[in-house]
């Protein structure tokens, strides 16, 4: 759970219980990243529209593994296991194979990450740690980089919302001392076509 206090599903009723229905899992779990803004539901509903519209949305153009990739990194170089659980797990589930799942894991970990991403997914991921631990160094030049290895500025984009995500989820939980106990780790709204749809599987 987290340090503070927080409303189960059991207990939850009004605005609170009809956030839950909307961002459950089997049985009725909450994973503690959610259930922890219960005590300011509408701190859950501006988490999960970013959310939602950063990571899983069709309108993406970058492929959802290489953004949950970034989301995977962030967290490593914030010191989140939860989130670098969660979303390692996620990843897995994504690219199907255990042998380039554990590549990209193992260089993410060792924060070598040219062994094994090239061009454009590598300017990517030194601009997340850039962005992640040292942002007042970023200059326009930078961001030039980025294109010069044909990121389009709406990749750019993306790469920036998921990276500015995951930051500030990352401070969310562990600000608050959120643990994986009793979450089912990995679920996340998969419905990239419906931004509504916030339901986790």
């Amino acid at each position: 759970m987290s340090w503070i206090k927080e409303i189960s599903y059991a207990e939850a009723s009004g605005r609170l219980k009809k956030i839950y229905d909307r961002v459950k899992g089997p049985n009725n779990t909450i994973d503690n990243v959610l259930s922890v803004h219960s005590l300011r539901p509408h701190t859950l509903i501006g988490h999960m529209g970013l959310y939602k519209n950063v990571l899983h949305n069709a309108n993406n153009t970058l492929p959802k593994w290489y953004l949950e990739t970034l989301g995977v990194y962030v967290s490593y170089l914030n010191k989140c296991d939860y989130c670098v659980e969660h979303h390692s797990a996620g990843l897995k589930r994504l690219l199907n194979d255990d042998a380039k799942f554990n590549d990209i894991i193992s260089c993410l970990i060792s924060d070598n990450v040219k062994i094994y991403f090239k061009n454009k997914h590598l300017a990517g991921l030194h601009y997340a740690k850039q962005l992640t631990l040292s942002h007042h160094t970023i200059s326009e030049a930078d961001i030039r980089t980025l294109r010069i290895q044909n990121l389009s500025d709406g990749e750019i984009l993306e790469i920036n919302q998921v990276v500015s995500y995951f930051n500030y989820v990352n401070r969310t939980v562990v600000g608050l001392g959120v643990n994986t106990e009793g979450d089912i780790i990995g679920l996340s709204p998969n419905d990239n076509d419906d931004p509504e749809n916030w339901g986790h599987s």
